[in-house]
């Protein structure tokens, strides 16, 4: 799959909350993730069952979810962005609207790197 092709499917799959598809169809075994967490701090995980592990805490850590909104994919070269914005209730926490800047590098078709700016 070209970049663009890897973008689309993504942005395609998270409009419909398919999101642990994304993983199984779109990552690398080996991909790795960068971000800064409002609530964790700095977080580097390397390997899908790091990442699958992290999204696991955070649907844990979900009280009430309604909704995730995803724009159109923004492509150059091996990378790819989108801003999403996640609407839930974490628990012991107030109803937030996480907005964030997703960046992508794809290699050989797959998803080697996502780094995520809140």
């Amino acid at each position: 799959m070209t970049t663009q092709e890897v973008a689309n499917r993504l942005v395609e799959l998270v409009r419909q909350n398919e999101i642990t598809q994304c993983y199984q169809e779109l990552y690398s075994a080996d991909c790795e993730s960068l971000e800064t967490s409002p609530m964790d701090g700095p977080i580097h995980l390397k390997g899908m069952d790091a990442i699958l592990e992290k999204g696991k805490k955070m649907q844990e850590n979900t009280e009430e979810f309604y909704g995730l909104t995803c724009s159109e994919p923004l492509v150059a070269g091996k990378f790819f962005s989108c801003t999403m914005v996640l609407d839930a209730k974490w628990k012991g926490m107030e109803r937030m609207a996480m907005e964030e800047v997703c960046v992508y590098k794809v290699e050989d078709g797959k998803i080697v790197l996502e780094q995520f700016f809140y």
